[in-house]
């Protein structure tokens, strides 16, 4: 599915955020010769690189954006294809990636895109509001299937994930399960937006999402070792993570220009900020 949205003039912060979309769609922004194209983590696809991209335009830069927020692993596909300027991704890229790049004779550039907090999500109806790592390990492996078993009221524990296309899957089971495989009932979701739809409806149910969809209607994000799921925390919540945009070599052109300018502007921080993210350092 793809939205076009005509670039209009901002003047201040409130006007940005407009663009948003879900996983796996496009948006495409702005007017002018060149065009960015964006593929890859829904995490930064959905909001914050068209909220980016929008505010970018609106600071009289004529370029057009197409962005398709399909997953990390897309993001990599797409730069080794020739499809992509940029691959966002919320994981490192692997060594077996690195390595078809290097087959072409290709490097993947790093630039970190801001920090981002993987938040363990449950139903408002739901009375536990604090997990240990080790609990929620055990809820996502599937050795802990009932919320008696961590202090809730007794029924069968609905566990939502994201797809294996997804950077968030894997970057949770390694930092929240110690790299073991998910549990067999666990249901796969495309985008942080699904796990929220289904946690929401389900008063048994868990998942986990980016930092940005914390705050959603119908949920409650729980502390993870007695650590608040928050910018305030992002030192010591268990479940921090960096985001990234990648480049085939170093970046240049308006790729270059668009990344200084997200990685310096106050204006880009504000909207990092403003989407649930932690601008980097």
């Amino acid at each position: 599915m793809i939205k076009t949205i005509a670039a209009i003039a901002l003047t201040t912060l409130a006007s940005f955020g407009q663009a948003s979309i879900k996983a796996g769609e496009n948006i495409q922004l702005g007017s002018g010769s060149e065009t960015l194209v964006f593929k890859g983590s829904d995490t930064i696809g959905c909001k914050m690189a068209p909220q980016l991209a929008e505010a970018y335009i609106a600071s009289g830069n004529a370029v057009k954006f197409d962005i398709a927020a399909e997953g990390s692993s897309s993001a990599f596909k797409a730069l080794l294809n020739g499809t992509a300027n940029i691959g966002m991704s919320s994981r490192s890229i692997k060594d077996e990636e690195k390595g078809k790049f290097t087959a072409k004779g290709q490097e993947a550039v790093e630039t970190v895109a801001g920090v981002d907090m993987i938040a363990v999500i449950v139903n408002n109806a739901n009375g536990v509001q604090a997990l240990t790592k080790e609990q929620i390990k055990g809820i996502f492996t599937g050795s802990i299937q009932d919320w008696s078993e961590v202090g809730g009221t007794p029924g069968e524990i609905a566990v939502y994930t994201r797809n294996e296309a997804s950077g968030t899957y894997k970057t949770f089971q390694k930092l929240a399960m110690d790299k073991v495989d998910y549990g067999s009932k666990s249901a796969k979701q495309a985008g942080n937006t699904q796990i929220v739809e289904q946690v929401s409806k389900n008063a048994n149910g868990i998942g986990y999402v980016g930092l940005a969809y914390a705050e959603s209607e119908g949920v409650t994000s729980i502390t993870v070792d007695g650590i608040e799921a928050s910018p305030d925390f992002a030192d010591s919540y268990p479940l921090s993570r960096n985001l990234y945009y990648y480049t085939i070599g170093e970046p240049n052109g308006e790729s270059k220009k668009f990344l200084e300018w997200a990685a310096s502007s106050k204006i880009a921080g504000k909207i990092i900020q403003k989407v649930g993210f932690i601008p980097a350092k």
